[in-house]
């Protein structure tokens, strides 16, 4: 089976067809022999831990092939020396609650300051919450940015920033970088908004000019400005060549101060009724255009090549107001690339703000593919090309952070990422925004393989406050052979902060043995969400020829952390143990997260795998394939049930499963893969009604609850289906219901659902929401009664609804049995232990608790019932150091606030006032946090000074 695998590969072309050197050669058949017989597999003779590799031709009796045969694997075994944990491209803060706290307080007080820049403030927002991961936080940041963006040229960045993080959200791309929004795009996202300031009273609250409230439409009385002397008799001409430009004298002194100095101050032309312009590089045409304008203050209707001289006249006589109006006109202009980048020659010439910024505006919403087209990247990426920008007032920090982070995600070892990252550097001011130019810098260059100029630019970062970047400088050493010089780097961080799992992790990498894995479990019980210290054990036990115990490793993390390496390693180990089964289901798994991934170090992508698989995995036809899905389901299987979809959309496509699909990205967390699935089944679907459907569930997700549930009913009017009226009823139920009227209401739709044709699996779970629904109104039987049909479905959530209703019915070994139920049948169960816990007496709570913890670290409840425990106990250091465990690694609002409660009772309000700083950074206007946070700071304004 081996020697057949391998001839799969070799068939598909898998190896030929991959760049880069092969980690083993396998040398040609030819000369084996002239019996006909196939020669015996190559295998290597060495040990696992050894890093050199020889090969023997094996004798020819039978023997036992160790599982780990390079003919299964025929890009070799993965190693720890090729998983060591990239340096994080973004600021880290050592302390990271002081930090938050430090950003409030600064943000609070700059609300207070008129001269305050929130704009920036925001963006170091942003920055710094960078590093905790959370792209809701993040969004939130560059929101506030953007509302606070005084300047067009921020604007046009940080709003071209929001559309490009949220272009997975898109039903069907733009037609044109800067056409009209949609009435459900964000108006903070709207082209023509960045361009012209916010009507006067709401600043900050923007609106969308493609839109406008009907309050804010110009009349067409004020459409028009007039210069009041559109009629005045000529009594000046402009000789250009051998042509004459009757113009009124005073109008066209009225331009300027040097027009007027010009043409009634102490020079000659101002006796004259006959000046000479012909050297003055403007047409007739043109100079005709000046005196319309001159009296009637119009240039709607002039050509581009017209408007473009008259901005060089204005220019040229300092002409303001004709600028300005010249530079807003041709701005509107600017509808695509191609225009843009001829029109911005003429505005970096004439350094014409406005035309520049939505020339720029059109690049940036183009991102990424802008940056491929030379002209834009000799642009953005020169330092010649900032420095026009620059003069143009059109480069900043904001601008090329954004770049930089574009060119990063696209490909971060790029000459291009290189420079944009150095324009970063020459706009950043001293403080976080130098770190992190210098930082990003040391990070690609370290990618690159270059080593020395990486530790300088580390070097200059950790120089500048940076304490992070002194890991990147210990790394950059250690690639250049100063092994020592990098632990002892290590051990003086250790020495001088509070220790971090991120610090444990690195020091591993320069020591050895026992001290290494000392080391990676410290960092594992410090961070649990760090990666390495789970992949380097998983590696390290399959050199020891335990497969089994390798894949349980990557299990732990794998269960509350999906990513495409752990997927990847995982196949890998399923591959070496002749798992194929396994390795099919991570693969596909993989693959729907990155449908682009290439598998054994890029070299072989996830399709060819799948096909070289597929004669040692038993097929199954759709019917196979719906019963399997209806188990992994019931199972709570996610991964397991995103293979079966991803095999069942090579079979069928259809926009059916690609919305289940997204269903179970959005439970793994995965939150860009599953809005791209939603995308492409509402782009792969024919039929209207399940196209608005579609488009509905894509504006929920997005926060458009009232346009989602238009988007319903109009599905439901041109046809009543199961997923209309599931969204429909999904959306209105998503607040508490104000009386049982509403609450009926919700029910009669989910019933009409359940009457519509659908699977088993969706009709489960509108019976499960049904019995949600009917708890909340207190109509318990009927609860119950709605939980159990559910549960006939195969829908195995609704235990946990059943033991909710056991349980507030008095039942509560019932609702405990329920959970127990539960816990066996689900594969991923980290909940259902946290939900048991509620259903029994402590003890056996805390103990349902901790093994939540062990199964999902990130959950946050037992923490919080553990240190409230402690707290009763009257064991206040513990309960103290049971939250601040979890906030070392997932700072949380709630964590911070409790933790916050806690020191306020003990009586340290200056711990109480930084909590619920930093907590409130998170979310400003939480109700409880600034009470506490008011009543925290009165009582440490109370407390005598020492």
């Amino acid at each position: 089976m081996q020697n057949n695998f391998l001839t799969t590969i070799r068939s598909l072309k898998i190896i030929d067809g991959c760049k880069g050197s092969q980690v083993y050669a396998f040398p040609s058949t030819s000369g084996a022999g002239t019996s006909g017989e196939r020669p015996p597999p190559l295998r290597p003779n060495f040990s696992l831990r050894s890093k050199s590799v020889h090969y023997t031709q094996p004798p020819c009796h039978n023997h036992s092939l160790s599982i780990l045969t390079d003919s299964m694997l025929p890009f070799g075994l993965p190693s720890v020396d090729t998983i060591n944990p990239p340096i994080d491209p973004h600021l880290r803060p050592v302390d990271p609650v002081s930090t938050l706290a430090d950003m409030y307080r600064r943000l609070a007080a700059a609300e207070c300051d008129r001269e305050a820049d929130l704009c920036d403030l925001h963006l170091e927002q942003h920055s710094v919450l960078r590093s905790m991961n959370d792209l809701k936080l993040l969004r939130r940041a560059l929101r506030a940015a953007r509302v606070h963006a005084s300047d067009v040229h921020r604007r046009v960045v940080l709003s071209a920033w929001l559309r490009y993080e949220r272009r997975e959200d898109e039903f069907v791309p733009a037609p044109a970088p800067l056409a009209p929004c949609t009435k459900t795009s964000p108006s903070l996202e709207c082209p023509k908004a960045t361009l012209y300031p916010d009507p006067p009273g709401m600043p900050l609250n923007p609106y969308c000019p493609c839109h406008p409230p009907a309050s804010l439409i110009p009349s067409d009385s004020t459409r028009v400005r007039h210069r009041g002397e559109a009629d005045a008799d000529g009594d000046l001409w402009f000789i250009i060549g051998e042509e004459e430009v009757l113009c009124v004298r005073s109008c066209i002194a009225a331009l300027s101060i040097p027009l007027n100095a010009l043409l009634y101050g102490g020079f000659a032309e101002a006796q004259r009724d006959r000046i000479d312009f012909t050297h003055n590089g403007i047409s007739v045409s043109a100079m005709k255009a000046v005196d319309v304008y001159s009296r009637t203050g119009q240039i709607d209707s002039l050509s581009p090549e017209i408007i473009v001289e008259l901005l060089s006249f204005s220019n040229k006589f300092c002409c303001e107001e004709l600028k300005a109006d010249c530079d807003a006109r041709l701005a509107a202009m600017v509808h695509g690339t191609d225009g843009a980048l001829q029109l911005i020659e003429y505005g970096l010439e004439e350094t014409s703000y406005l035309l520049v910024a939505a020339c720029l505006q059109c690049f940036l919403r183009e991102l990424p593919h802008s940056l491929h087209d030379p002209d834009v990247a000799r642009l953005l990426c020169s330092p010649e090309g900032r420095e026009r920008l620059e003069a143009a007032g059109n480069a900043s920090f904001a601008l090329y952070y954004f770049l930089s982070q574009v060119a990063m995600e696209e490909d971060m070892k790029s000459n291009t990422t290189i420079m944009l990252l150095e324009r970063l550097g020459e706009c950043a001011a001293p403080g976080w925004q130098r770190q992190q130019a210098m930082h990003q810098l040391g990070c690609v260059m370290l990618e690159r393989g270059e080593y020395k100029d990486a530790q300088r630019w580390f070097e200059e970062a950790a120089k500048d406050g940076h304490i992070y970047s002194w890991v990147g400088v210990a790394r950059a050493k250690y690639k250049r052979g100063h092994k020592y010089a990098a632990y002892k780097l290590l051990n003086t961080i250790l020495d001088q902060f509070e220790p971090a799992g991120w610090m444990y992790q690195e020091r591993s990498l320069y020591c050895v043995g026992k001290e290494k894995l000392n080391d990676l479990v410290t960092a594992t019980s410090l961070d649990p969400t760090l990666s390495y210290p789970y992949k380097y054990r998983a590696i390290t036990l399959m050199e020891e020829d335990k497969v089994g115990a390798a894949i349980v490793e990557v299990n732990k993390i794998l269960g509350f952390k999906v990513s495409t390496d752990l997927l990847e390693l995982r196949a890998w180990f399923f591959l070496a143990q002749e798992d194929y089964k396994g390795a099919m289901q991570d693969v596909r798994a993989l693959m729907t997260l990155d449908p682009g991934y290439l598998f054994f170090h890029g070299k072989v992508h996830g399709d060819h795998l799948i096909e070289a698989m597929r004669g040692y995995v038993q097929q199954m036809d759709m019917a196979d394939c719906w019963l399997q899905l209806y188990d992994r389901w019931s199972a709570v299987d996610d991964i397991g049930s995103l293979a079966v979809v991803h095999q069942m959309l090579a079979k069928e496509p259809n926009s059916g499963l690609r919305f289940r699909q997204s269903l179970l990205l959005l439970r793994l967390n995965c939150q860009k893969a599953a809005m791209r699935s939603l995308r492409q089944a509402r782009n792969s679907t024919n039929a209207r009604d399940e196209r608005l459907v579609y488009e509905g569930w894509i504006l929920y997700d997005t926060g458009h609850k009232e346009e989602a549930l238009e988007k319903a009913e109009e599905s439901i009017n041109v046809k009543r289906t199961f997923e209309a009226l599931f969204l429909k009823a999904y959306a209105l139920g998503d607040n508490p219901f104000d009386d049982r009227k509403s609450a009926d209401y919700v029910i009669n739709i989910l019933e009409a659902a359940v009457n519509c044709a659908s699977d088993n699996l969706r009709k489960g779970q509108a019976f499960n929401n049904m019995g949600s629904i009917y708890v909340d109104i207190e109509n318990f039987a009927v609860a119950e009664s709605c939980y159990e049909k559910a549960l006939g479905l195969k829908h195995t959530r609704a235990h946990q609804g059943l033991a909710r209703v056991f349980y507030v019915t008095n039942r509560k070994k019932a609702a405990y049995d329920e959970m127990t139920k539960l816990i066996e049948k689900a594969k991923n169960n980290a909940s259902a232990y946290e939900k048991r816990s509620e259903y029994c007496e402590r003890e056996n709570a805390m103990s349902d608790l901790n093994t939540a913890t062990t199964l999902d670290p990130l959950r946050t409840y037992p923490y919080r019932y553990r240190a409230a425990v402690m707290m009763d106990d009257r064991r206040e250091d513990d309960a103290i150091a049971e939250l601040t465990r979890v906030i070392n690694f997932k700072p949380d609002l709630q964590l911070l606030h409790l933790r916050a409660a806690f020191y306020e009772s003990m009586h340290k309000t200056e711990l109480a006032v930084r909590d619920c700083e930093a907590a409130l950074c998170f979310e400003p206007t939480h109700g409880d946090t600034l009470d506490l946070y008011h009543r925290a700071r009165g009582l440490k304004s109370e407390e005598p000074h020492s």
